[in-house]
């Protein structure tokens, strides 16, 4: 499909041609402070399924975002810098289908919001669905209830059934005390359930007996797997990714936490950052999902972002603890899988990798979930970047690396 990019009548269309030859790259920015140019879906559509939702005419691409109120400081790429021209450049090759079937790139450089784009069906008010980039969410939930003092770092390394007392550990599966929070925050709980147990387990809660629905509530979803599990054994703790390890640590916060799981993610988390526009859809268990089934805006991700990217703080308030991201953060294993790139590091549910310029070597680090959602941090360049999709190969990762970081540096 070819995507125009949208101009307001009374914008020219001006290409502006450097001392290289090269056009700059054209940009559909809000002049003024009645041009409202960024698009909207309507409330009809926020509410309803987000695949029922038109794809945009026209690209929006701004280099000066709007100030909407909701928590970011809005800022401007330089009307002749590097980064305004990779980027620019960039979003038009997305806004071509160059890259695949991406909906929206928004950037943060230096604590402000300085590039804003939507395609396809990514509007700034619509709620994107999330896949895996929850599990990063997950382990951010974890690390705001150490900050509270509702665990520590060293329960990090004790086994995980000392957190949840429901459990009958006369029937759980020999080894299971070798499961802690670090094992299965790094996909290597070690679980290995059958293929049939797995099926029914997977799933939706309509599709349950109420017999069968009502023995899963709770912790009652542990000491199922725990049950039907082989023996936990050092050559099963593995990394095996998904394995139920997010459930795992849902299900420990569940247990430590004041409230529910759904209350700490509401009051303690995403409240505190702004974010109140979002979906957060309910596990087989009760509990809420820990690894899918999330939708947020582009710019609720990228708040989220930024509080990785400012070590866990937000507008002052030390909300993760600093020791628990950290650590999140850094290379705790490989994550052994045929489709994850041969340079990716794996973390606490984050994903981490380096991105080379020239002779210097950057750390990033990702959230990451199919289709095309990421939550990218660069700290050492104060530099968080979201991308929304619904691309198969998704791909997207290795030309920001190339094209867009290195123009902020």
């Amino acid at each position: 499909m070819n995507i125009k990019l949208q101009l307001k009548s009374f914008v020219s269309l001006i290409l502006l041609v450097s001392n290289t030859g090269m056009a700059e790259p054209i940009d559909t920015r809000a002049n003024t402070l009645n041009d409202a140019l960024t698009p909207e879906a309507t409330q009809l559509q926020v509410q309803g399924s987000f695949w029922k939702v038109p794809e945009l005419e026209d690209a929006f691409i701004s280099s000066a975002p709007e100030d909407r109120k909701d928590g970011h400081q809005v800022g401007t790429l330089h009307h002749h810098s590097q980064a305004k021209q990779a980027v620019l450049q960039f979003a038009n090759e997305i806004a071509q289908n160059k890259h695949g079937e991406y909906t929206s790139m928004l950037i943060s450089f230096k604590d402000q919001l300085v590039f804003e784009s939507y395609f396809l069906r990514g509007r700034v008010n619509l709620p994107h669905d999330q896949a895996s980039a929850v599990k990063g969410y997950t382990s951010l939930l974890l690390g705001r209830a150490i900050q509270l003092g509702y665990l520590t770092m060293d329960d990090l390394h004790k086994p995980l059934i000392n957190f949840l007392p429901k459990l009958k550990s006369a029937r759980l599966a020999q080894g299971a005390h070798n499961i802690t929070l670090h094992k299965a925050l790094t996909m290597s709980g070690g679980l290995q359930i059958s293929d049939e147990k797995s099926q029914e387990l997977a799933k939706s809660r309509n599709e349950l007996s109420k017999k069968v629905l009502q023995r899963l509530q709770g912790q009652g979803f542990i000491q199922e797997i725990l049950e039907h599990t082989k023996p936990i054994t050092p050559a099963s703790q593995i990394y095996r990714y998904g394995n139920y390890n997010p459930t795992l640590v849902m299900q420990v916060i569940e247990a430590v936490v004041p409230g529910s799981a759904a209350d700490f993610i509401r009051k303690e988390l995403l409240n505190k950052i702004g974010i109140s526009d979002y979906r957060w859809a309910t596990a087989i268990s009760g509990l809420p999902e820990d690894g899918w089934r999330v939708s947020m805006t582009s710019r609720d991700m990228l708040k989220l972002a930024n509080l990785v990217k400012n070590g866990g703080k937000w507008q002052g308030e030390q909300l993760i603890s600093p020791q628990y991201l950290a650590t999140a953060m850094q290379k705790q294993t490989r994550p052994i899988i045929d489709w994850m790139p041969d340079h990716y590091s794996y973390g606490y549910f984050w994903y981490q990798t380096d991105v080379k310029v020239k002779n210097k070597t950057y750390n990033a680090n990702i959230a990451w979930g199919g289709g095309g959602q990421r939550l990218i941090v660069v700290k050492e360049l104060d530099l968080s970047i979201v991308i929304t999709g619904y691309d198969r190969e998704d791909t997207i990762f290795e030309q920001l690396a190339k094209h867009v970081i290195p123009a902020f540096i």
